[in-house]
């Protein structure tokens, strides 16, 4: 396989990662900044088995880091890149939606810059 297509791979992989609305709800709460398991169940509104199962998977792809703070487990984007391309997609999205359209401006807001 060339150099090429090894980093082609990757990024494929990277975009699948990013390519489930769980995992983004889950991004969007963090940009926030650091959040536990329950504070990110909380914010996505879905079970603690479903989020931890996405959470996991995220966290094996580089994608979060995570630490220990007791019987805790907190977590945060790893890199910020993820929530810009996250906002840009979203912001791209909003502005060709045809029906109900959203504004660029909540799109944007949607990945707000803050602690990731």
């Amino acid at each position: 396989m060339s150099e090429l297509d090894s980093l082609l791979e990757q990024v494929s992989g990277y975009f699948s990662v990013l390519s489930e609305p769980t995992r983004l709800k889950i991004i969007r709460v963090l940009c926030d900044g650091e959040k536990s398991v329950n504070d990110i169940v909380e914010g996505v509104e879905s079970t603690q088995s479903n989020v931890s199962r996405h959470l996991n998977l995220m966290y094996r792809a580089g994608v979060l880091s995570r630490r220990k703070e007791g019987t805790l487990v907190m977590y945060h984007v790893k890199e910020p890149t993820v929530v810009e391309l996250c906002r840009t997609v979203c912001v791209h999205v909003a502005a060709k939606m045809d029906s109900a359209p959203v504004e660029t401006a909540h799109a944007a807001a949607v990945f707000r810059q803050g602690g990731a």
